[in-house]
């Protein structure tokens, strides 16, 4: 079936896109994997080249997009070269953290901020989970109190993208401990050389090896007032407001990568010769390969779907909740079954389908581990048809 999803602007992105990562981060690759963190200046190049800072207003440096499918064509050339764990601290820095900023920040606030991520002089993060409190941030304990004109901030955060890198965090952090998390929780921006802030481990991890992840501490850390982002005691709301967004990157990320699982492997089964024919020859390739195409093709019409509502205003938590939830349990299956067609070249990292085999297991748990998805999918149903 045919695709209308793109047009001339998007295929002309996509090219953009392909070029940078073949020149910039293909032959790099195995190094950053092996050190487990990216060279910094590869951020300044993506931005120069156009790459990153596409939603970030043209006041900012940005280039003011507005639509999700140049996000969608990122990622899908991203997942073609096999590179995710090399540019996904983009989707916190050049995703996330700047949909807060440019709901809730102030103008002093944008023009620090915005700009630096705009030309990747500047790389953010977002921390909320804790060593005790993942998807439940109603468990947060991190806390800021008052003091004077100033907030203090103390607590501990673990699993951060871009930790390291960073420099600044959005934190979240308790600001009414009497009240509940959702109504006593606020967001503060903390510049890295606050004194105080201190960066942990560069965490190991079971795959995404070039991702920048760590544990953050925060030891009586103290900002201005100025560094409250959003209103006092809403940032549980206010968290909740780019959600969608959140989740249908993850969402789009899991099609992109599902459908270069199966591409790379079609293209090694009817290569590949055993007992007088090709792999792709025997009826239980085939099948396996037409459950899953059939499968990802459906998958891609409805994150399809959600694109488009997204970009008119339209897209639910709960949709929003769908697509990340199916689209990771999906990409898990697939490369999954497409390895064990690559028989033992797919247990070696030099083949796409092995690295994409240890880098794709966290879909299924980060941005609300899946369990949480169907929870709220349940919730609403209910809703419409408890009495």
């Amino acid at each position: 079936m045919k695709r209308n999803l793109y047009d001339e602007d998007h295929e002309a992105f996509r090219g953009t896109v392909a070029a940078f990562l073949d020149r910039e981060v293909v032959p790099h690759i195995d190094q950053w994997e092996e050190d487990h963190l990216v060279d910094r200046e590869m951020w300044c190049r993506a931005a120069r080249a156009g790459v990153i800072g596409l939603t970030i207003p043209e006041e900012f440096g940005g280039a003011g997009v507005t639509d999700f499918r140049f996000d969608m064509v990122r990622s899908e050339e991203i997942a073609r070269r096999g590179v995710g764990s090399a540019t996904s601290g983009w989707g916190v820095s050049d995703g996330i953290v700047p949909g807060y900023l440019m709901a809730f920040g102030t103008q002093a606030q944008k023009e620090k901020y915005l700009t630096g991520l705009a030309s990747g002089e500047m790389i953010g993060a977002i921390a909320m989970t804790e060593p005790n409190a993942g998807s439940d941030l109603q468990g947060i304990t991190t806390k800021a109190l008052r003091d004077g004109d100033d907030w203090v901030i103390n607590g501990a955060k673990t699993f951060i993208t871009n930790g390291i890198h960073c420099d600044f965090v959005i934190v979240v952090a308790r600001t009414d401990t009497e009240a509940k998390a959702s109504r006593g929780t606020s967001l503060f921006i903390v510049d890295a050389d606050t004194p105080g802030f201190e960066r942990g481990r560069k965490l190991r991890k079971l795959g995404m090896d070039a991702q920048d992840t760590a544990e953050l501490s925060f030891s009586d850390v103290r900002v201005p007032a100025e560094a409250l982002l959003g209103e006092l005691d809403r940032g549980f709301i206010h968290l909740m407001v780019n959600l969608p967004t959140e989740r249908l990157l993850i969402g789009s990320g899991t099609l992109a990568a599902a459908r270069a699982a199966l591409e790379w492997t079609a293209e090694y089964v009817f290569e590949r010769p055993a007992f007088g024919q090709t792999i792709g020859d025997f009826q239980n390739t085939r099948f396996e390969l037409a459950e899953l195409e059939t499968r990802v093709d459906a998958l891609e019409a409805f994150v399809d779907r959600c694109a488009l509502a997204l970009n008119v205003g339209e897209l639910t938590a709960v949709d929003a909740a769908k697509a990340k939830y199916l689209g990771s349990d999906l990409e898990i299956e697939v490369v999954n079954r497409c390895l064990q067609l690559f028989g033992g070249y797919g247990y070696m990292l030099e083949f796409p389908i092995a690295r994409a085999f240890k880098d794709n297991r966290i879909q299924a748990i980060f941005g609300g581990a899946n369990e949480v998805m169907k929870e709220l999918i349940g919730r609403d149903i209910a809703s419409r048809h408890k009495r």
